[in-house]
């Protein structure tokens, strides 16, 4: 039986639905958790398919130089009511997704709780969805640091476009939207993405 080739992927604020489908075809998942923080990427926003199209929502960190700091370490800053906002933007998205009162309440519950850490604030966000799906692949954090050009992983950026298209909210205004945060296809799919390519 051949041996899989895990994912290895940064962590993520509600990663991308293709890096799910991507853990599941490889058959592991791991995330780097021992890298310094770099802006940029997935570490602290997502993107969403609201009524204007995408939309990107970003967690605010404290201030301070984030780029050597380890990500672990990194703090989100609580000074404005970001996750109000947040939560606001997630309903106006997919208030009328046919999943969204099954998962909104259970999901929403782990921001609304403040966690200290970006890295603390992701994994439970994480690790909330893959109960509410009964994912096939548990999300693992890395033993050591894995330098990027270490050969037997899989990249986020090696992995298809994006799930095949299924409806979502406003395709009527702006066709099929991929890469999107995997609430996207949480509200829409719901246990209908574990079977979607």
């Amino acid at each position: 039986m051949k041996k899989p080739t895990p994912l290895l992927t940064t962590t993520a604020y509600f990663p991308p639905a293709h890096w799910l489908t991507g853990a599941r075809d490889a058959g592991a998942w791991l995330v780097e958790g021992h890298e310094n923080y770099q802006k940029g990427g997935q570490r602290n926003r997502c993107l969403i398919a609201g009524p204007n199209g995408t939309q990107t929502l970003s967690v605010p960190l404290e201030k301070g130089k984030h780029n050597r700091k380890p990500v672990r370490e990194v703090r989100i800053s609580y000074r404005n009511d970001w996750w109000r906002e947040h939560e606001q933007s997630i309903r106006t998205a997919y208030g009328r997704s046919p999943f969204y009162e099954y998962y909104a309440e259970e999901i929403f519950a782990v921001p609304r709780s403040h966690p200290e850490t970006l890295w603390e604030l992701n994994q439970q966000i994480t690790s909330t969805i893959v109960r509410l799906l009964q994912w096939p692949v548990l999300p693992e954090t890395t033993e050591d640091f894995i330098f990027p050009d270490t050969p037997g992983y899989q990249r986020p950026g090696e992995l298809p476009a994006g799930l095949s298209p299924y409806p979502q909210v406003f395709t009527d205004r702006h066709g099929y939207l991929a890469r999107l945060s995997v609430l996207d296809a949480l509200f829409c799919l719901g246990p209908g993405l574990t079977t979607k390519v």
